[in-house]
């Protein structure tokens, strides 16, 4: 007959072993997605660097307006 502890440690066990299997698929997963990288085109690679090329170039107009205590189309010279 189990006793409590030989029951939670079986318990124990199968449960680490669910959660290697479920890193496994993570990290299946994970490699997969990184055949992505670069490649000429429409990709989600580039759609990645052009959102966050697009979100420094917001965060530096914003902070040139704090700065300058102007708008960006007045310090550019534009209006």
């Amino acid at each position: 007959m189990k006793t409590g502890e030989e029951g939670d440690e079986l318990e124990n066990i199968s449960i680490d072993n669910d959660l290697e299997e479920d890193i496994k698929i993570v990290a299946k997963e994970n490699i997969d997605d990184d055949t992505d990288m670069y490649k000429f085109g429409w990709s989600n690679y580039s759609e990645i660097t052009n959102g966050r090329f697009a979100m420094l170039g917001f965060l530096a107009i914003i902070l040139i307006e704090l700065l300058s205590q102007q708008s960006f189309l007045k310090w550019a010279g534009i209006l």
